[in-house]
């Protein structure tokens, strides 16, 4: 038998399904009509008690009555027994709301709670038109409202929901009951005319499954019938002989493939030890590009254990190790996790850069955050370290922010991914810097305008300390200590600090001096207002000569 005979055996069970969808869709209709048939009926008992409620007005109006209360009264019974006279079952309810939502009229008991009420209300505001449902004494009812403007009543026709569907929910349970043993017996003669179409198709999956699972490309499929299925089969018995000519060939590639890839997860898990995983990522997507040298703006970040030298005299070769490894962990761990490269170890310490392989549009503020995260990090580490006995670890850093040149830096034999430049020589200077200003933590000038420019965070504060003429440079930079954590009085002395020396660079040294007062009677003990404080003394009494720029000239490491 041809495929197309099949076919067709297997297309009329659809058309059987099909006609049975049909009839299902007509069910579905009849339903629709009943309920647009209770609709209409309930609209048409509405548009009666209406007509009959302002024909009692009218009558009271044409024998001016309409200003009585005890006809109005009258009126308002005959509506009410009109309205009991037109119920049809035991569960429909008209009542009347009156415009504070209470019930004024009810054909038989029907309380609405408060919670009930303020549902309904906002609902006889809308569609008169409309059929609602609406919470009524603890059930669902649906109903039709219109409003009696003589009575100042809202009249609702009700009835429970699940009386009003029940009709059209037991012929939706009845076509549902059709429509499921339709898709039974649809399903059973697909079943059916499938197997017996399928029957010669399942020995030539046998026989493939068979090559497969013997990794043997010798064996063949028997050819049964003459039509597509034959064809088929006859097909793949020639594929096969093809394959069989390609599959060496393709074992040994496909062997060398594995090889180089196990060669490369092994040289990225070495190389990523000792080089940033972003450039091992780039080498791999572009190795000639890493030959070639770069100019961008990045960060420098410099950090340096201060004393390691008095630090190291007091412990054991293996105690020192354990400390700075752990310590190192800590350190490197908050770099990274900002998007920081590590760049190298100098002895105790520790140099890092933002803004390559892979630049980031907040480079800037996460190397100051790293700087403060690293200065949180070694309190907590100095924690564990009196807990072990051990010596307290201090830190100075250093970060700056310029066009540096980064690439791969050395010989043949041996290169080094890294960063160089004045902005390097700079930040490895300005961390020397922070000790002779007593601070833990210093940034240069171009890195505070870059933060300030690119709307830094506004937890930071900043403070600016002196404008300085550091080793290998000509001329002045300004320099700033950064915090994230201030209290009143330190945030308030900062603030007049930084006023402080606007006047002081200003040549109003008198003006500048009674502000850094003003910054030690917040903080007493603080070195840089003092030392700042002296300055002013001095060119108060001696002035500085008239090209003077602020510039303190300063010897670093």
């Amino acid at each position: 038998m041809k495929i197309r005979a099949k076919i067709i055996i297997v297309v009329l069970p659809l058309i059987v399904v099909t006609l049975t969808l049909a009839e299902t869709a007509s069910y579905f209709n009849a339903l629709n009509g009943i309920t647009r048939i209770t609709q209409q009926f309930l609209s048409f008992k509405a548009a009666e008690l209406k007509k009959y409620s302002e024909s009692q007005w009218d009558l009271l109006a044409e024998n001016a009555y309409d200003s009585r209360p005890d006809m109005i009264q009258a009126a308002r019974e005959a509506v009410a027994a009109y309205a009991r006279s037109i119920i049809l079952s035991d569960t429909e309810v008209i009542l009347a709301l009156d415009d504070s939502g209470a019930v004024a009229m009810s054909s038989s008991p029907l309380v609405i709670n408060e919670e009930e009420r303020s549902r309904l209300l906002p609902l006889l505001e809308g569609d008169t038109g409309a059929l609602l449902q609406a919470e009524m004494n603890g059930k669902t009812r649906v109903f039709r409202h219109f409003y009696s403007v003589p009575f100042r009543w809202h009249l609702l026709l009700t009835e429970e929901r699940a009386v009003f569907y029940a009709d059209t929910e037991k012929i939706a349970l009845q076509t549902i009951i059709i429509l499921a043993c339709s898709l039974a017996a649809a399903a059973l003669l697909l079943v059916l005319f499938a197997r017996q179409l399928t029957k010669p198709l399942g020995r030539v999956i046998s026989a493939m499954s068979g090559i497969i699972a013997g990794d043997n490309l010798s064996g063949r499929v028997q050819v049964e019938y003459r039509d597509e299925t034959g064809r088929l089969a006859l097909t793949f018995n020639t594929m096969l002989g093809e394959l069989e000519k390609a599959y060496e060939r393709i074992k040994g590639q496909a062997f060398e493939a594995v090889l180089a890839q196990k060669k490369e997860e092994r040289i990225r898990q070495i190389f990523q030890k000792y080089v940033p995983k972003d450039l091992i990522e780039k080498f791999f997507t572009s190795p000639e590009s890493m030959l070639v040298g770069d100019n961008r703006e990045a960060a420098i970040l410099f950090s340096d254990i201060r004393s390691f030298t008095t630090i190291s005299e007091g412990l054991a070769p293996d105690e020192l190790v354990k400390s700075l490894n752990r310590y190192f962990s800590g350190q490197v761990d908050i770099i990274m996790n900002r998007n920081g490269i590590v760049d190298k170890y100098i002895g105790d310490a520790i140099m890092a850069f933002w803004g390559a392989p892979v630049k980031h549009a907040d480079d800037p503020l996460q190397s100051v955050l790293s700087g403060l995260d690293m200065l949180d990090a070694v309190k907590n580490f100095n924690t564990k370290q009196k807990e072990l006995g051990k010596t307290e670890f201090r830190i100075g850093i250093g970060i700056g922010y310029g066009t540096v040149t980064v690439g791969n830096i050395g010989s043949e034999r041996k290169m080094d991914y890294t960063v160089i430049g004045d902005v390097v020589n700079l930040a490895s200077r300005m961390e020397g810097l922070t000790k002779p200003y007593h601070a833990e933590i210093l940034i240069s000038e171009t890195l505070f305008l870059e933060l300030k420019g690119a709307g830094n965070d506004p937890r930071l504060f900043f403070r600016l300390l002196d404008t300085v003429a550091v080793k290998g440079k000509t001329r002045g930079v300004k320099i700033y200590t950064v915090s994230r954590n201030l209290g009143a009085g330190e945030e308030r002395a900062w603030a007049i600090h930084n006023n402080a020396m606007e006047s002081y660079y200003k040549r109003n040294f008198t003006e500048a001096a009674a502000q850094f007062e003003a910054v030690l009677s917040l903080l007493p003990n603080d070195f840089n207002a003092q030392n700042l404080l002296d300055r002013c003394r001095s060119y108060s009494t001696e002035p500085p000569p008239e090209n003077w720029d602020g510039v303190e000239v300063m010897k670093t490491k």
